[in-house]
């Protein structure tokens, strides 16, 4: 008997036998299921929409932020800018105003008044701003010293402390002993001294801490006038200006 072995398949010289599968399987056994994929599950359809949506709401989201980042930004220099703009106007306006009233003020003291000392004390005269007031202190009595004080608007009450616009003094002392009031106060520094024409003649120009002041800060002129002295003096430097075109304009008989 032989002893092959039942449904073991038998190899000739030209091919092997194959087991033939039907519906049932091999040999109509049960069907295999090792290499049988399992279905395809349906494509969602809906999914690109939804990425879509969402990548288009995140580049809006996006834009906004970066509008509203921009829209701050130009606010902000707006009205820097905006800010910048009103105070420069206003700083003009201003400046313009201050023009006009300066203008204005100046026109005001037209034409100047003209100042008149005593007569026998060489008729000193000078041009003065006819809104000025004339206070009349000393009258030059019996040879004495004279005195007379101008001011804007009104004379202040002569004192060492009180700022007039104009000192007038008419001293009964020779020019070389009074300047000597000056000297130790050009010595100190608290006084500096150059000279200035004044109706042809040199004076002398004192500027800083006046001498019997309390602390004025001003100038005085002073020159020879036959044999007596004068004094112009601005008690503050504010009426530098008119001080000086006070001075061009004095006159008096040598």
């Amino acid at each position: 008997m032989d002893n092959q072995q039942p449904n073991q398949p038998v190899f000739g010289t030209s091919s092997m036998v194959q087991p033939v599968y039907g519906t049932q399987g091999a040999m109509g056994g049960p069907v295999p299921t090792a290499n049988i994929l399992p279905p395809k599950k349906p494509r969602d359809e809906k999914l690109p929409w939804i990425i879509g949506t969402v990548v288009a709401a995140l580049i809006a989201v996006t834009f906004i932020g970066l509008f509203i980042y921009i829209f701050g930004q130009w606010n902000t220099v707006k009205t820097d800018v905006d800010g910048q703009i009103t105070a420069a106007v206003a700083t003009a306006v201003n400046s313009k105003t201050e023009e006009l009233e300066a203008q204005f003020e100046e026109r005001e003291k037209l034409p100047y008044s003209l100042f008149a000392g005593p007569a026998d004390y060489g008729e000193l005269s000078f041009d003065y701003p006819k809104t000025w007031s004339v206070y009349e202190a000393e009258d030059a009595v019996d040879g004495g010293d004279y005195e007379a004080y101008l001011n804007p608007d009104k004379v202040y009450p002569v004192s060492k402390s009180n700022i007039n616009a104009l000192r007038v003094l008419i001293k009964n002392q020779t020019y070389d002993n009074y300047v000597k009031t000056y000297d130790n106060s050009v010595k100190n520094g608290k006084l500096t001294i150059s000279v200035r024409p004044i109706n042809g003649e040199n004076a002398n120009l004192y500027t800083g801490e006046l001498p019997g002041t309390d602390n004025l800060q001003g100038t005085a002129a002073v020159f020879k006038l036959r044999d007596k002295t004068v004094v112009l003096q601005t008690d503050s430097e504010i009426f530098y200006d008119d001080f000086y075109k006070i001075l061009d304009s004095v006159r008096y008989n040598q």
